[in-house]
């Protein structure tokens, strides 16, 4: 599974799935795994806001700290998620 990053942020890694690149962009947090079991779903906004699809096994805290994160760095993120598919941000027609 394509990883964002190869480091982890809060102790997940965020990554995406081959399977899931025809929904809007979004984001996966697993620790070690990389599996949708457990994990938390991020789906990514136009302007780096997230929609908590799925929290998972995350704290809140952690979920916020991912948040921001993701708010940093989205459009950095978006090019690697554009390298396997077509789909934008979600929201976006």
């Amino acid at each position: 599974m394509p990883k964002y990053y190869e480091f982890k942020v809060c102790g997940y890694y965020l990554y995406y799935t081959t399977s899931c690149i025809i929904e809007a962009m979004h984001v996966h947090a697993s620790d070690k795994k990389l599996t949708e079991a457990g994990s938390a779903k991020f789906f990514v906004k136009s302007n780096g806001d997230t929609t908590v699809e799925k929290q998972g096994i995350l704290s809140a805290y952690e979920v916020r700290k991912i948040q921001k994160f993701i708010k940093k760095h989205y459009k950095e993120m978006y090019l690697k998620w554009m390298e396997i598919s077509d789909t934008g941000f979600y929201g976006s027609k």
